[in-house]
C-alpha cells in the first residue's frame, strides 16, 4: 500500500512538475508557399513548412487531427497531419481555390472556386466531389454555420452573400452586401452572420433565422483615408462581446461591440491586416499582415498589440490548434 501511495504521490509531483504544451498558430505565407508553425507561449517561429504554390485559405479538422490548405495556383486543397507536419494527401478542388469552410459533420468541405464561379463540395474521407454549385462571379469568402444548416459564399464582383442549403447543395437565397464581400463570420448560436465588403468598406450583419440585413456598419480610422478602410477578415468573441476586423491597408483591427454593434477603438498592426483567429483561451487575437510579413499579437482584455512576428512573405490565413 506505501508502495502503491508512493508511486501515486510521484505521478502526481511529475504533472504538476510538466510545462503544459502551449498551442501553436500556422499561418500560410502566399509569395513564399510556406506554413510558418508559430509557438503562442514564447510567441516565435519554431517551424517553416513547404507547401503547394499561393497559399491562403487555411483551416482545421474539427477533431484536430488535420490542416487543410488551399493551394491557390496548384488548384487543390493539400492536407497537413498535425502530428508529422507533414502533408499526405491532397483533394479534388476546382480552379483557384481561395477561402473554404469545413460542415460540423467534419467530412463536407465547401470550397469557393474564385476562377469558375462555383462552390465545389468535397467529401473529405472519399475525395468525391459531391456537388459544383453556380454562384456570382469571383466567389471568395465561405463560412458555415456552427449548426451546420448553411453554407455561404461571398462573390466579389456580384457583391452578394449566397445561401446554400447543405442538405440539398441549393442556393436558397441571395442577399446584396456592400462591394467586394470577403469573409462570412457566424456567431456561436448560428443565428448572426457578419459579412464584410472590401471596397464598399461596410460590414452588414445578416439575422439568419429571416436572411434579411439588421445593420450595416462603417468605419472611420483617424487619420487613415477613407479608401484605405477596406474589412476582410472577422473574428468573433464566443461570449459575444467583441468582434474583431481587419481593417485591410488602413493597417488597424477595429474592436466592435458584438451586441450594440458600435465601434470601441481602432488598434493600429502591421501592413494590411488580412486575417485573423483567436487563441484557446481567446485571451490573444492573432492578425496576419501582408505587407509588413508578420503576424500582430493582440490582449484581448486589454485591447492592445503586445508583440509582433516575422513569418514569411505575404501571410495570408492564420489558424490556432488549440489541442497541440
Amino acid at each position: 500500500m506505501k508502495s502503491l501511495f508512493k508511486q501515486t504521490a510521484l505521478a502526481a509531483m511529475i504533472a504538476l512538475s510538466t510545462p503544459a504544451l502551449a498551442s501553436v498558430a500556422y499561418v500560410s505565407n502566399e509569395k513564399d508557399n510556406t506554413l510558418s508553425v508559430i509557438d503562442t507561449e514564447t510567441r516565435e517561429v519554431i517551424e517553416t513548412i513547404d507547401v503547394g504554390q499561393r497559399p491562403r485559405g487555411i483551416l482545421l479538422s474539427k477533431d484536430h487531427t488535420k490542416l487543410y490548405i488551399c493551394a491557390s495556383d496548384d488548384d487543390t486543397v493539400q492536407v497537413l497531419d498535425l502530428a508529422t507536419r507533414k502533408i499526405i494527401d491532397t483533394l479534388p478542388s476546382g480552379e483557384d481555390p481561395e477561402q473554404f469552410a469545413l460542415h460540423p459533420n467534419n467530412k463536407h468541405l465547401y470550397i469557393a472556386n474564385e476562377d469558375d464561379a462555383i462552390v465545389t463540395v468535397v467529401d473529405v474521407d472519399t475525395k468525391d466531389v459531391l456537388a459544383q454549385i453556380d454562384v456570382g462571379i469571383e466567389p471568395e469568402g465561405m463560412a458555415v454555420s456552427p449548426d451546420g444548416k448553411w453554407a455561404v459564399n461571398t462573390s466579389e464582383t456580384t457583391s452578394m452573400l449566397h445561401w446554400i442549403n447543405t442538405e440539398t447543395f441549393e442556393i436558397e437565397k441571395n442577399i446584396v452586401v456592400g462591394q467586394r464581400p470577403r469573409h462570412v463570420e457566424f456567431s456561436e448560436d448560428s443565428k448572426i452572420a457578419w459579412a464584410s465588403a472590401e471596397i464598399g468598406g461596410t460590414v452588414h450583419i445578416i439575422d439568419v433565422d429571416n436572411l434579411e440585413q439588421i445593420h450595416e456598419m462603417s468605419f472611420k480610422v483617424p487619420g487613415v483615408n477613407q479608401d484605405r478602410v477596406q474589412p476582410v477578415g472577422i473574428e468573433l468573441t464566443s461570449d459575444g462581446r467583441y468582434a474583431f476586423v481587419a481593417l485591410g491597408p488602413s493597417n488597424h483591427v477595429a474592436v466592435v461591440d458584438a451586441q450594440s454593434y458600435e465601434v470601441l477603438d481602432y488598434l493600429l498592426v502591421g501592413a494590411r491586416v488580412w486575417q485573423l483567429d483567436l487563441d484557446k483561451d481567446e485571451k490573444h487575437l492573432y492578425t496576419t499582415n501582408g505587407v509588413s510579413g508578420d503576424v500582430s499579437v493582440i490582449d484581448v482584455d486589454e485591447l492592445k498589440v503586445l508583440k509582433s512576428i516575422k513569418v514569411g512573405r505575404y501571410p495570408w490565413g492564420v489558424v490556432i490548434d488549440p489541442t497541440s
